[in-house]
């Protein structure tokens, strides 16, 4: 084979591996509801994405719908170049584990894991001896579901979503019934599973520290529309919407005034911040809203005249996380609050102490505006 035509192939094997699962314009109404609205999503083979929201954002449903559960209106799936947006459930290779795990109670561990395989008897119990070992549930094949716990039988489930090897995993709020401690522990096991299996999943969750710990990609839902899809990082660095930056993480949301130069000012102070690629027209807008994380406020040791800080008092603190979170009021403007987390390596953790003055610096790549004020 000639090197060129080696390149385009490899090219041609990329581009159907970053869109090996392709969701097109899927459009789905509940009577007068429109419960999804244009969403469009590709994902890559191996990828864990997780589908993050409110309730009744529409995530649950856009996860019945590649499952085939429920039908849309419009639009279609692509899954390894062959449309499944109308086959029967059976047809489409996924596995799925429910929020409630959906186990028989009068099977057995065993049963419930191979319940799906149609081997025979000795590689049927070979299969399932293999999958409880995967998800380290082995000697509990004699066990019934109500005498496991909620961790073992989120596992079973598991297994018993692995057991014919699909192409997909769906996951519907599987952690959401685990208490906090458990769930951490279940969700680290999950990603090590899926990282080693490298079967493609799509996880429902509407936790943000569980999409963002466990997700190769995020896509943020609200109100039956897709907001953002990123890397954990981008999400909660780079929020393309108000919404995503307020959903995801801790903010501080200021209020800042636009002059007739297009200046930011916030309590008098000339201050730049990221434009969104949504809003690059500032025609018009006399007031904006600037966001940043608790984490950016920078608290400088000292005040410098020459510098872009600004004097704010310290009203509250508490110790949070091996940091310190304070509660701040800028000096020029009471009314404007600023909420930072600071390490004991940082500058000014020192000062952070209820009714003393200390100077503030937001650096400029933290900051990003948001130039309609929106409830």
């Amino acid at each position: 084979m000639k090197p060129d035509t080696a390149h385009i192939l490899n090219n041609a094997d990329q581009q159907h591996d970053d869109k090996w699962l392709s969701i097109n314009n899927i459009n789905k109404n509940f009577g007068n509801y429109a419960a999804l609205q244009d969403i469009n999503l590709h994902i890559k083979k191996g990828e864990f994405l997780c589908l993050l929201g409110p309730s009744g954002c529409g995530k649950t449903t856009l996860l019945r719908i590649i499952a085939g559960l429920e039908t849309q209106e419009t639009g279609g799936i692509v899954m390894a170049g062959r449309e499944i947006g109308h086959l029967a459930p059976a047809r489409r290779n996924y596995g799925i584990v429910f929020q409630s795990y959906a186990l028989f109670p009068n099977l057995t561990v065993s049963d419930n894991v191979g319940y799906a395989l149609k081997s025979g008897r000795a590689e049927k119990a070979a299969r399932v001896s293999e999958l409880l070992d995967m998800v380290s549930l082995t000697g509990t094949e004699q066990r019934y579901p109500a005498q496991l716990s909620g961790g073992q039988q989120q596992r079973v489930a598991l297994a018993r979503a692995l057991a014919t090897s699909p192409s997909l995993l769906l996951l519907d709020e599987p952690l959401s019934a685990l208490d906090a401690k458990v769930r951490e522990k279940v969700r680290q096991e999950l990603r090590h599973l899926q990282r080693k299996l490298g079967v493609t999943t799509i996880m429902v969750t509407h936790d943000q520290d569980e999409a963002m710990e466990i997700a190769d990609t995020i896509a943020v839902m609200n109100q039956g529309r897709i907001e953002q899809v990123g890397t954990p990082e981008q999400i909660y660095r780079e929020p393309g919407s108000r919404f995503v930056a307020g959903f995801v993480g801790r903010a501080n949301w200021l209020s800042a005034e636009i002059n007739a130069d297009k200046q930011l000012s916030l309590a008098g102070r000339i201050i730049t911040a990221v434009l969104p690629e949504s809003h690059t027209n500032l025609t018009g807008q006399t007031t904006a809203t600037l966001f940043c994380r608790p984490e950016d406020v920078r608290i400088e040791e000292h005040w410098q005249a020459d510098s872009s800080s600004l004097m704010a008092e310290v009203e509250h603190v508490e110790f949070h996380s091996g940091q310190r979170r304070a509660v701040l009021s800028l000096c020029a403007n009471r009314t404007i609050r600023i909420l930072a987390d600071v390490g004991p390596n940082d500058a000014g953790y020192a000062s952070l102490e209820a009714g003393r003055r200390v100077p503030l610096t937001l650096p400029e790549h933290a900051i990003r505006l948001f130039p309609r004020i929106t409830s």
